[in-house]
């Protein structure tokens, strides 16, 4: 599991990290990573589970897949960046393992290619 200083928890920080990060697609996801100027703090992840996927039950139950996936993929974030995780419709038989780690991937090197062209 994800420790509490690396759980998104405001709304605001949410907001910007899926209306100005940068995103990367898979089937059942989407990720969005926000690279912040301030590297003092460290990363922090949150999720978004849609009420598509299931009940109350099933959404939790999904939402512990993915931090559990989240803990191997964390130590690749850049610090101080902010990445949220979506899971869509069918996301509830999803192989989260694969996946989330081939969002997080995309997602920094995504971030990398854009820190080189600056």
């Amino acid at each position: 599991m994800l420790a509490k200083t690396a759980r998104l928890t405001e709304s605001g920080d949410f907001a910007r990290a899926t209306k100005s990060g940068i995103r990367f697609t898979s089937t059942n996801f989407v990720g969005y990573l926000y690279i912040t100027t301030d590297v003092h703090i460290p990363a922090r992840a949150g999720l978004i589970i849609s009420k598509a996927v299931g009940g109350s039950v099933a959404r939790h139950r999904l939402a512990r897949k993915i931090r559990h996936c989240l803990k191997d993929s964390y130590s690749q974030l850049p610090q101080g960046s902010l990445l949220v995780v979506r899971g869509l419709n069918n996301s509830a038989n999803a192989d989260c393992a694969n996946e989330i780690k081939e969002v997080v991937n995309n997602l920094v090197k995504k971030a990398n290619e854009r820190a080189m062209k600056k």
